[in-house]
């Protein structure tokens, strides 16, 4: 399955979103000795924050709802700068994995890049898998702070 679109989101959508952000955090959350309501305001207020982020510091970014079977199946932020390409966001609700989706997005992102010759660049936590998926589109971990590495895809072979 590779058939994913997207759509706009709209302010119907923020309890979809909390939930794709908390899908995202589950594994941090496994870890803490808190109860369902103090977890469920800890990613309410992350979601938040990352939202008020985003919109600060990426004005016009195309924040979208992906779409699968019509069904909402997580979100894909994206912000095109100038001179390069900045995957925000990639989150798919477990249930929608390995089928594709994720993969037409990435695929034709880096089409969209390769033909405005833009780099393309996305954090990827150290500890998630998707830095594999990454790299197997041609990223290459450019930095690693100890929490995200900085994977960066490039038209040309020099990153």
């Amino acid at each position: 399955m590779s058939g994913a679109t997207l759509r706009p989101i709209s302010e119907e959508d923020e309890s979809f979103l909390i939930n794709v952000y908390g899908v995202a955090r589950a594994a941090e959350l496994a870890l803490v000795q808190w109860n369902d309501a103090q977890k469920a305001a800890f990613i309410t207020g992350q979601f938040l924050a990352q939202r008020d982020h985003y919109q600060k510091h990426f004005p016009g970014a195309e924040c979208s709802i992906v779409m699968v079977d019509d069904q909402p199946a997580g979100r894909f932020y994206v912000y095109r700068g100038q001179d390069e390409i900045r995957i925000l966001d990639l989150t798919l609700l477990p249930e929608y994995r390995s089928r594709g989706a994720a993969s037409g997005l990435v695929e034709t992102l880096l089409a969209e890049a390769a033909q405005s010759n833009r780099r393309v660049r996305v954090y990827v936590e150290t500890f998630n898998p998707s830095a594999a998926f990454f790299e197997r589109r041609g990223f290459v971990k450019t930095e690693d702070d100890g929490i995200n590495y900085l994977m960066i895809w490039s038209p040309s072979s020099e990153v």
